[in-house]
């Protein structure tokens, strides 16, 4: 079992949860998220007055996914969440992490059939 991290631009969060459902991938959680690497920030108007924003708002998606889902799961992400062919600065990041245990907290199933 892994939990996949991908940090992705907002706007490409429709197309992308679509392209999960696609490939079999039924369940994330979908969070707001703000934070700052290599785009530095960007510049915004508000009410006639332009500041520097150091944060960049992005959506995190956190998806438990059993190995023999793992590799569709990322390719899905990449494809859809990247902006053109070859992807700019900005489309964001896909952490993957070992899980040791998923538990349903409805019900009996641990494991894999929690998933």
């Amino acid at each position: 079992m892994k939990l996949i991290i991908a940090l992705i631009q907002p706007p490409k969060l429709h197309a992308v949860q679509e392209a999960l459902q696609r490939v079999g991938v039924e369940r994330m959680t979908v969070c707001d998220a703000q934070g700052f690497g290599r785009q530095r920030g960007h510049s915004e108007t508000y009410r006639g007055i332009e500041y520097k924003t150091q944060l960049v708002r992005k959506v995190a998606l956190e998806i438990a996914v059993n190995d023999d889902f793992l590799d569709r799961t990322i390719r899905t992400l990449v494809r859809v969440a990247r902006s053109g062919p070859e992807g700019s600065l900005g489309d964001g990041k896909i952490f993957v992490l070992p899980m040791e245990q998923a538990i349903q907290v409805g019900g009996p199933d641990r494991g894999p059939s929690a998933i």
